[in-house]
């Protein structure tokens, strides 16, 4: 099976960016295979992406990064490649409700999710019989009141044990300390129920229906330390109308919340997410 590099770049827009890049890319004999770019007018910030196929350039990773660095240092990037013959590990962590966490298992046992999770983490026992019978090992670490410090220590220490790339957080309903969401930037992904920066919180869904909305959604977003305000990846939205109670809002949030964290998770994997600031660009 054929492997790629992936080459994601931001830097000062100027002219050249993409002759430069794309010059260097062709003297190694490679073969581009998708190409994305986006000038930032407002910001005079370019962004690009590049999927290149690995067999036809004559360098490794690390080779091609060492290669690459002196244009990266003349044009001021922020850059990275990833090699797909690398899977990335992404620990799940959930609490009690399912339906994030079942629909990612079956995407990632159907192979839509290119990745490894090497376990699961939840402060309840209720998923376990589901997560053991994947053949994932799934650690229980309660999260009592007065010892949050200690039960964070654990989890802290599980994800590191785990060597996980990126943490999604698939309905787990707690708040993550400030060290662990600055350890991790950019690759912990929170889905919330709600339509944000709308109804930010506990219980948006009902926060919506007491407001009587016309549209319900979810949003996937990067976690950081400012509770529910982290860089969004995605949002999609439900229409509802007044005949429909609080209730029909929870059923109908449910699938959009596990297509919009799957989505969200799957783009962040191919490395189609770029974080500038407190926004992103998507190349989806």
């Amino acid at each position: 099976m054929s492997h790629y590099y992936r080459l994601v770049v931001s830097c000062p827009d100027r002219v050249g960016i993409v002759a430069r890049v794309s010059g260097f890319i062709a003297s190694q004999g490679g073969s581009i295979t998708e190409a994305n770019q986006h000038s930032d007018l407002a910001t005079g910030r370019f962004f690009m992406r590049y999927e290149i196929l690995a067999d036809s350039v004559a360098l490794d990773a690390d080779s091609f990064r060492r290669a690459f660095a002196p244009i990266a240092n003349e044009f001021s990037m922020e850059w990275a490649l990833s090699d797909t013959a690398k899977r990335p590990r992404v620990v799940l962590m959930v609490s009690r409700e399912s339906h994030c966490l079942v629909d990612l298992l079956y995407r990632w046992t159907a192979g839509e999710l290119d990745c490894d999770i090497p376990c699961v983490i939840s402060n309840h026992e209720d998923m376990r019989a589901l997560v053991e019978w994947h053949g994932i090992p799934y650690h229980h670490v309660p999260v009592q009141a007065n010892e949050k410090a200690r039960a964070f220590a654990t989890m802290e220490r599980l994800i590191e044990e785990a060597e996980a790339d990126t943490v999604v957080l698939a309905r787990y309903m707690q708040i993550l300390p400030p060290g662990v969401c600055e350890r991790y930037a950019g690759r912990v992904i929170n889905i919330h129920h709600s339509f944000l920066p709308s109804f930010a919180g506990a219980k948006p869904y009902h926060q919506a229906y007491e407001r009587g909305v016309k549209l319900i959604g979810a949003t996937c977003h990067y976690v950081t330390q400012e509770l529910d305000a982290g860089p969004i990846i995605e949002q999609d939205i439900h229409r509802v109308s007044h005949c429909h109670t609080a209730d029909d809002l929870v059923r109908f949030g449910r699938d959009v919340e596990k297509t919009v964290l799957a989505r969200g998770l799957r783009w962040h994997l191919q490395d189609r997410v770029l974080i500038h600031g407190n926004k992103t660009v998507v190349f989806a």
